[in-house]
C-alpha cells in the first residue's frame, strides 16, 4: 500500500492526518507489521528504541485485542529527560508513565522461547519513562482499530527517558508505584502491575516475538506500557512523573508547527 505507507510517514513529520480510503483498510495483523516497517523505512531514520503497547486490561479493550502490540521508536524523536517535545495538535495527543528497560547484551534470534531469567539477565537498567501517544489516522486514537493503530507506529509519537538505574533488581517493579504532574497537579498514578502484571513480563513476550525476527540488540531501550493511563496533553504543558526511590523523568511539550 505505497499511498498510506506514504500518507501516513508524512502525517508523521508534517502534522496532518490520514484518511484511510476504501481499498487501503489494513485486514490483519501481518499486514499491519508491514505497513507500519514501510512507513518506518520511509521515515528513514535509524532507531534504538521500542515501545510496546496494549499492556494493559482497559487498553487492550479500547483496541479490541488480547495481546501487546511493539512498534520501533526512530531516533529523531526519541529524548532524555528533562525534555523539550514538539506535539502536532491534531494528533491527538495523550500521554501515559511507563517503566523503559535497556539492554546491556543481545537476544538474538533462537528455537526456544526465552526464559524469565535469562531476559532479566541482559537488562542493564530500569528508568522511568513518558511514552506520548497519538494518532495520524483520522478516526482518533481509540477509533481506529488495532489494525490501523499497529501501521500507524503503534500510536507512537515520542519517547523520553531519564536515567537508567543499574540496581534494578532491588526493586518490586509490579509494586512500585509512580505519580504523575501535570503542571504542578497531580492528574495520575499508578503501579508496575498494570503492564502485564509485571513490566519486566512485557520485555519478556518482546524477545519471544523478535527471537523468530532480528533478535534485540544490546543498547536497545524498551519502554513496557502504561502504568497511569491516558492523560491529554497540549502545547505549553509540562508533565512530571514521579516514580520515588526509581527517579523522575520530565516533558515540556511545545508546539511542532512553530518549529522551523
Amino acid at each position: 500500500m505505497p499511498n498510506l505507507t506514504s500518507k501516513l510517514s508524512q502525517a508523521r513529520l508534517d502534522g496532518t492526518t490520514v484518511v484511510i480510503e476504501p481499498g487501503e483498510f489494513v485486514t490483519s495483523l501481518e499486514e499491519a507489521y508491514t505497513l507500519q516497517k514501510q512507513v518506518f523505512q520511509q521515515i528513514g531514520d535509524i532507531s534504538d528504541s521500542w515501545k510496546i503497547g496494549s499492556t494493559s486490561a482497559e487498553a487492550q479493550a479500547a483496541l479490541g485485542t488480547t495481546e501487546p502490540g511493539a512498534a520501533r521508536i526512530p531516533k529523531r524523536f526519541c529524548f532524555t529527560s528533562p525534555a523539550d517535545v514538539p506535539i502536532f495538535t491534531a494528533h491527538d495527543v495523550k500521554l501515559e508513565a511507563e517503566f523503559a528497560f535497556l539492554l546491556r547484551a543481545d537476544l538474538p534470534p533462537r528455537d526456544n522461547d526465552y526464559q524469565r531469567s535469562e531476559v532479566a539477565e541482559a537488562v542493564a537498567g530500569v528508568a522511568p519513562a513518558l511514552e506520548v501517544v497519538g494518532s495520524r489516522l483520522s478516526s482518533g486514537l481509540t477509533g481506529a482499530g488495532r489494525y490501523a493503530v499497529t501501521a500507524d507506529g503503534g500510536a507512537n509519537i515520542a519517547l523520553v527517558t531519564s536515567q537508567f538505574v543499574t540496581d534494578w533488581q532491588r526493586f518490586d517493579l509490579p509494586s512500585h508505584r509512580l505519580l504523575v504532574t501535570l503542571n504542578g497537579t497531580v492528574r495520575a498514578e499508578g503501579e508496575g502491575r498494570r503492564a502485564l502484571g509485571d513490566p519486566l513480563n512485557v520485555l519478556i513476550w518482546l524477545a519471544n516475538r523478535e527471537r523468530k525476527r532480528n533478535g534485540l540488540k544490546t543498547g536497545e531501550t524498551v519502554t513496557t506500557g502504561t502504568c497511569s493511563g491516558l492523560l491529554e496533553i497540549k502545547a505549553g504543558d509540562t508533565v512530571v512523573a514521579d516514580f520515588g526511590t526509581l527517579g523522575t523523568v520530565q516533558a515540556n511539550f511545545v508546539d511542532a508547527a512553530t518549529i522551523s
